[in-house]
């Protein structure tokens, strides 16, 4: 039998530390794995649900969007897979009993964890009265959720939408979870109600890579496949830690590093699945294990844009010694700016840069020899890149780093961002963007005889200054945790509690149920593990993973509760309350048959022609890219675009440290699975701050010593995050680290990427006062 969810919140500020390890997997990720499966879903569940993960016949992980092979695993999961299936596949059960026993204010003072470990919801649930979170909003603490109709809910939502003066008041938040069918008509949706306010959870992720590479190389995605992880000569993995967010890409380096392939990592803080993958499956991993970085640059927080500028410059004086250092035909055939990239790369100085990064000349050096002896280079890159001011114009100077060799339209070569969320690229694939293309307005328009608005929405950021000034009344939300993954936590929500009506739609719950508008609707879905039935028959649903592969995703277990309606039937139901018969759009054929929906896909986004008949072929179908596929690049000058920005990195005031948020082992985003970092030597808590040892004896914060964090930025405004234990780490100097949502309170709304408008959650300044 699956264990219960915990009663009482557990302490989470008094772990136990030990040292970090330096091998990722092996024989304890798949003990982990079976415990906490067993412990959710019962020992005959979890064995049925886990051999169904990933399977050509099965459901695509809730978790990370990194892409199956054709050949695929019996076990085609990673340690973490395991954990967001169990969490979704749960035996535990969230009944208005629950509610009935737990206000609004006792639930706003629990943790994440205790939250997300109390199971399935499995009503829809209305909070009438009142701001929601009792004291701080100066509610009635005896505030409840109780239970609500399908109908009624859709009504209140139609009620509050109509209400406003404008469509431009209400938000629709989206979630990387989401699929394709239901992305696609929360979109469709919106548009029709006359709002692109559609931000999602891409403009606090990868939203640096999607401005950088759409402008450089005019496709806002990933080059690469799997295949040419395996072909590649030269992978470099930056800012981006696989161990422990995207663990099957362990298994891709193995096998590149197996072909001939060399790999360096470039991160402040040591990663141990970048040190040595123990592969659970095979007996040789998980015993001896595959050591795979073979060079490690442990870079200051905010340097990668110097080193990639560095890097550039070298190749340009190596190649004046050997002209075939440089693709040659490629740069003259196929780039633009070379000339004005070059002057700038040539100006590149060495002193700056071993300021910038910390790094050591000779370490440089030899990244520079791997990187000349390599004819098939990819870079691979996470939130490491994408958090910081000027994280538009690091990507930009990867990219020249690649153009300038001719990685990019070459098998085995190119950039990889590797995404989060399962369908976080699907679902902007979709059109679930604030600032859609006017040909994807001017292809949804004709397919459906709407007029869809063509001024630009919010995205995340201005989203919550838009709920703060009053300019945004009604926020709806498809999946996530909003106020949890937000910057600025204190002021994210008390944006949110100004709302007329918050609408969650939800799996489980989380801190965004706690804090709500006026009034508040928690809206329980189906989840990727549920079979989908509707008068159509079952069902299937789609998603794109990180490298452009489109793969249906089919539910095996019986749902939640009988009260569940899937994601398109929401939408679908929704649609048919607010815009009544005056919509033309076949709002209940679509909730019917999935199918009619992918059919009004393949006509309006390019690249899902025939999207029925190849989605139903096993392993799916790869999306064109034309960078890739024909080295053909539909950017403003028609070719890939070499940039020239001036080199930035964050300046350090004295006695402070840099701070970047990063997940823990046993989380996904801000889902927290337990209370254990077992890489990193942390169990049981989660308030820690990792520190150089060197940098905390000049600070004088002793090791297990509490500290509070105190964030600074320029618009003098103290943001501090209370009672984190101090943990002597081998982090670079200078630098420091902590869990977030626990430090989203010290980013800054206004802090974001020039251009990409993403939150700089990975370079914030922190002082500490010590308790």
């Amino acid at each position: 039998m699956a264990s219960k969810p915990p009663s009482g919140d557990p302490v989470q500020d008094a772990p136990q530390v030990a040292a970090p390890r330096h091998s990722a997997a092996g024989l304890p990720a798949v003990a982990h794995s079976l415990r906490v499966a067993q412990q959710q879903m019962g020992v005959t569940r979890a064995a049925r649900t886990l051999l169904k993960v990933n399977q050509k016949d099965g459901f695509d992980c809730p978790g990370c969007a990194w892409p199956e092979g054709d050949h695929r695993h019996t076990a085609e999961f990673c340690e973490n897979g395991a954990k967001a299936v169990a969490e979704e596949a749960t035996l535990r059960r969230v009944t208005p009993d629950f509610f009935a026993a737990h206000p609004v204010a006792d639930l706003a003072t629990r943790s994440g964890y205790w939250l997300g470990q109390q199971g399935r919801i499995t009503q829809p649930m209305l909070l009438e009265r009142g701001a929601g979170d009792g004291d701080a909003a100066g509610g009635d603490t005896g505030e409840r959720y109780e239970p609500v109709s399908w109908e009624r809910a859709f009504a209140i939502i139609a009620e509050e939408l109509r209400a406003l003066d404008s469509p431009d008041e209400a938000l629709f938040y989206t979630s990387g979870r989401t699929s394709n069918e239901a992305a696609f008509l929360l979109q469709l949706f919106a548009r029709e109600f006359g709002t692109n306010n559609l931000p999602d959870c891409s403009n606090m992720c990868h939203e640096s890579s999607g401005s950088a590479l759409a402008e450089t190389l005019g496709v806002g995605k990933g080059s690469v496949s799997l295949e040419d992880l395996h072909q590649a000569d030269l992978i470099i993995v930056a800012g981006q830690n696989p161990g422990t967010n995207h663990p099957r890409m362990l298994s891709a380096l193995e096998k590149a590093k197996s072909a001939g392939a060399r790999i360096i990592s470039v991160n402040p803080l040591p990663e141990a699945g970048l040190e040595r993958f123990k592969n659970p499956q095979t007996p040789q991993g998980m015993v001896k294990g595959t050591a795979l970085g073979d060079l490690f640059l442990q870079i200051r927080i905010g340097g990668d844009q110097a080193l990639f500028r560095l890097l550039n410059k070298l190749v340009l004086d190596a190649a004046k010694a050997d002209p075939a250092v440089i693709d040659e035909a490629f740069v003259a055939e196929h780039t633009h700016g070379f000339e004005e990239f070059a002057a700038a790369a040539q100006a590149a100085d060495w002193d700056e840069t071993l300021t910038a990064t910390g790094l050591d000349r000779d370490d440089i050096e030899r990244a520079l020899a791997m990187v000349l002896a390599s004819k098939r280079t990819i870079v691979c890159w996470a939130m490491g890149l994408t958090q910081h001011k000027h994280s538009v114009a690091t990507i930009r100077e990867v990219v020249n780093f690649l153009l300038l060799r001719g990685n990019i339209g070459r098998p085995g070569a190119g950039v990889c961002p590797v995404r989060g969320h399962s369908n976080v690229q699907g679902d902007r694939t979709m059109g679930i963007f604030e600032r859609p293309a006017p040909a994807f307005l001017d292809a949804l328009d004709r397919e459906f005889g709407i007029t869809s608005p063509r001024h630009h929405g919010y995205d995340v950021v201005r989203a919550i200054r838009a709920l703060r000034d009053g300019d945004a009344k009604v926020f709806f939300a498809m999946g996530g945790n909003f106020v949890a993954a937000s910057p600025d936590t204190e002021v994210t929500e008390a944006a949110m509690r100004t709302a007329r009506l918050t609408v969650h739609v939800s799996t489980k719950l989380n801190r965004s149920h706690a804090v709500t508008g006026a009034r508040a609707l928690i809206l329980p879905t189906l989840g990727r593990t549920d079979k989908d039935v509707q008068a159509g028959g079952r069902q299937i649903v789609t998603v794109e993973d990180s490298m452009g592969m489109v793969h249906a995703s089919r539910g095996n277990l019986a749902p939640a509760s009988p009260h569940l309606l899937s994601e398109p039937a929401i939408v679908a139901r929704l649609a048919r309350a607010v815009l009544g018969p005056a919509s033309l759009t076949p709002w209940e054929e679509f909730e019917k048959d999935y199918a009619s929906i992918r059919d009004r896909i393949s006509r309006v986004v390019p690249g899902f022609e025939d999207f029925n008949e190849r989605v139903a072929r096993p392993g799916g179908f790869q999306l064109p890219h034309a960078p890739r596929d024909e080295r053909r690049f539909p950017t403003a000058t028609g070719k890939a675009n070499f940039t020239a920005a001036p080199v930035e990195y964050p300046e350090l005031p004295a006695g402070r440290l840099l701070l970047q948020t990063l997940r823990s082992h046993d989380q996904y985003n801000t889902t927290i699975y337990g209370l254990d970092d077992r890489y990193r030597g942390i169990k049981g808590g989660r308030r820690v701050v990792l520190v150089n040892a060197d940098d905390a004896r000049e600070l004088g914060l002793a090791d297990g010593s509490y500290t509070d964090l105190i964030s600074e930025w320029k618009d003098g405004v103290e943001r501090r995050a209370r009672g984190f234990r101090v943990v002597h780490y081998p982090t670079a100097r200078g630098c420091a680290a902590a869990y977030y949502p626990e430090t989203n309170v010290l980013v800054p709304l206004d802090s974001t990427a020039d251009t990409s408008n993403t939150p700089a959650s990975k370079s914030v300044v922190v002082r500490f006062e010590q308790h």
